[in-house]
């Protein structure tokens, strides 16, 4: 150790490691910091240096404003349960071209081909992750079709390695608890979802779907609170392209039939669609409850006979055999 103005040297090498981890000088007592320029630890009062060796975690390059710092920093690619090693692996591009944008030369093709086919044999090792591989490409397939979020895609992949790490896909086909997975996502960021668009994107019928998702949801205790008619209200009216007036009254009568208890063993979207058929009529707005009824997933005679129980139910002026049809 020496002095940046030719003070005198420090004698043991021991005392400048324990007193460079705990930042203090061992000559003056006072601060140590890292000089960037010289690539040194130097005491900020007297000049001491204690160490020259220190490695420089920041990048190799120069940036001279904020836009090329950004341009140039480099960072790998986040952590994803999307994929089955996270996304911690190096995965060689199927693009014939080097990392400046030019065609590899022909010679080297049938090398780069022989790596890239070996990468992916090396990134599946067990049988474990040949599950995942598969059932999590399923479940990207199934969230892109029905157009869901990240994060949901994220959660649902996250339930899925907690059922293969329970062992609860012994016995189940892969693909019914993929879509479990996907509909308990659903059911946690409340996207209105049912089991019937589940099963039109899924490889599998809906009963399969619907027992796998009671089992993983059992076995994992995911504790989630059934669906209220109030879930798939906004949706219906977007798809519908209702105005607002017509939302704010069926949230109204739906509100009144929760009060009244007309929304217990119903289903939630059977009770959705009658509450959007009734505020059509309160406001003059031209929707007929087949248009309502394929909107909604439900049957045309599912939305007559909750919408006659809101009508007798509930005083809302609505002559029932005027619009019965």
């Amino acid at each position: 150790m020496y002095f940046i103005s030719n003070w005198k040297e420090v004698k043991s090498e021991s005392e400048e490691n324990i007193n460079s981890e705990n930042e203090i000088c061992i000559e003056c007592g006072k601060n140590i910091f890292f000089d960037e320029n010289r690539g040194l630890i130097v005491c900020e009062e007297c000049g001491l240096v204690h160490s020259e060796n220190h490695i420089d975690s920041g990048p190799e390059w120069r940036a001279f404003d904020a836009d090329q710092k950004k341009k140039r920093t480099r960072t790998g690619a986040p952590m994803t349960y999307m994929i089955h090693d996270k996304g911690l692996s190096t995965m060689i591009d199927w693009k014939n071209r080097d990392i400046f944008g030019k065609e590899i030369p022909a010679k080297l093709r049938g090398q780069i081909y022989r790596l890239r086919k070996w990468q992916s044999r090396i990134r599946v090792s067990d049988a474990t992750e040949r599950n995942l591989t598969f059932a999590l490409s399923e479940l990207d397939r199934m969230a892109s079709n029905l157009d869901l979020q990240k994060n949901l895609r994220e959660c649902s992949a996250k339930i899925y390695r907690d059922a293969v790490e329970a062992h609860l896909i012994r016995g189940r086909s892969i693909e019914g608890v993929a879509a479990a997975s996907l509909y308990a996502a659903c059911r946690m960021y409340k996207v209105p979802r049912t089991l019937n668009e589940i099963a039109e994107v899924a490889r599998v019928d809906k009963k399969e779907i619907g027992r796998s998702f009671r089992f993983i949801s059992y076995e994992l205790s995911l504790e989630l609170n059934p669906t209220r008619p109030m879930d798939y209200l906004t949706r219906f009216i977007s798809e519908l392209e209702l105005p607002t007036k017509c939302q704010k009254t069926a949230k109204m009568i739906i509100r009144m039939a929760e009060v009244r208890g007309l929304t217990s063993g119903r289903g939630p979207t059977g009770v959705c669609a009658a509450a959007i058929y009734a505020s059509c009529i309160l406001t003059n707005e031209r929707r007929t409850q087949r248009k309502i009824a394929r909107i909604s997933c439900v049957t045309e005679v599912t939305v007559r006979n909750r919408f006659s129980e809101l009508v007798e139910n509930l005083n809302l002026g609505i002559s029932l055999k005027k619009n019965h049809k």
